[in-house]
């Protein structure tokens, strides 16, 4: 297991990347109340495909926990039983956490996919964990940070409950954002700590402590970043999907804040980029966060001038995630070196 425990972070930190992904299309498509309950769907394992599986029957079997949709009210089977010729109450009781009552089968599966991914992501944490405890002689960080990978999937499937109860409030999306994030970053760390030959890459202050700068930037885009999407959200349930260009006709400070400070993140990171090749300093991964911002201002431009295209704001967020993973992890990189520089002198 040893053997393999770096491949097996590798691919939790794929599976974690896969449901920010499906997140995205979750949002994309408006598909966040696709099931109004949770963990289940409608009631459902497999969640339904078209109405009449919500619709109360004559003659029907129900099981406890699945629900119907009664006077446009979420209703919910107290018990195992067979229905009669007509509806009683006695039968059931009203979803109390929200009122929110549609189906929609394309936002059904489209959000029950996402929670799809999120429980494989979360056997994958699981199985890290419990593969990291071999380090535990060698290296006690490793084991730890991986079971807090473990409790932070816990948290954040709970957060994924919360935004569902409370109709996908803004500030819960934020959190449920920043949380998949710090998830990342403990893989990441976990990548790095694991990795058996570290490459010895030149230290220079002023370059890392502007990575951390620019580490930071891309932090508060996101944040931005996801207040200004809720705004968007908003305009687009006033104006509907024929009148894009109208979505950011009237836009809140956010989004000019966001616009705005996009010119800084270029600018800090075009300074690593030439930085980096001036001294040789041998982070050839910075070329690779020029690269995503780059595209990241491309969708941002096709957005507002192209009237929000198929597919860009989830390939925005997208983007913006892995930005922030190669960012951390030159980070990690840049800190490493440091101590390793310190250790040297001391040694001498």
């Amino acid at each position: 297991m040893k053997k393999n425990f770096r491949k097996i972070a590798k691919v939790t930190l794929v599976l974690v990347y896969l449901v920010i992904i499906a997140g995205a299309v979750v949002r994309m498509t408006g598909s966040g109340m696709g099931c109004p309950d949770w963990p289940k769907c409608f009631g459902y394992y497999i969640p339904p495909t078209e109405i009449s599986q919500l619709e109360w029957q004559p003659e029907r079997d129900f099981k406890k926990g699945q629900v119907i949709i009664v006077d446009e009210s979420l209703k919910i089977a107290k018990e195992d039983f067979t229905t009669g010729d007509k509806y009683s109450e006695s039968h059931w009781e009203t979803y109390t956490k929200h009122d929110y009552a549609i189906f929609n089968p394309s936002h059904t599966w489209v959000e029950y996919i996402n929670r799809l991914f999120g429980a494989l992501a979360g056997f994958g944490t699981l199985i890290l964990a419990f593969a990291s405890i071999s380090y535990w002689k060698k290296n006690k960080w490793i084991p730890i940070l991986a079971w807090l990978t473990v409790l932070g999937m816990g948290f954040q499937a709970w957060l994924g409950a919360t935004v569902v109860y409370s109709l996908l409030a803004p500030v819960r999306i934020t959190l449920h954002m920043v949380m998949a994030l710090v998830i990342v970053a403990f893989i990441l760390i976990i990548i790095y700590q694991t990795k058996e030959r570290k490459e010895r890459l030149k230290f220079n202050k002023s370059f890392s402590a502007m990575l951390l700068a620019a580490l930071i930037l891309t932090l508060i885009q996101i944040v931005l970043g996801t207040q200004v999407r809720q705004f968007i959200d908003e305009q687009s349930d006033v104006f509907g999907d024929m009148s894009k260009n109208l979505w950011l006709s009237n836009p809140e400070i956010d989004f000019y804040i966001h616009r705005t400070l996009s010119i800084l993140v270029l600018l800090v990171n075009l300074y690593l980029y030439i930085r980096n090749k001036k001294l040789n300093l041998g982070y050839t991964k910075v070329n690779w966060v020029l690269i995503f911002i780059i595209l990241e201002i491309i969708t941002g431009i096709a957005m507002y001038y192209l009237d929000f295209p198929f597919g860009s704001q989830a390939l925005h967020l997208v983007i913006a995630s892995i930005l922030f993973g190669i960012q951390f992890y030159l980070l990690i990189e840049a800190r490493a070196n440091k101590n390793q520089l310190t250790q040297d002198k001391v040694v001498r």
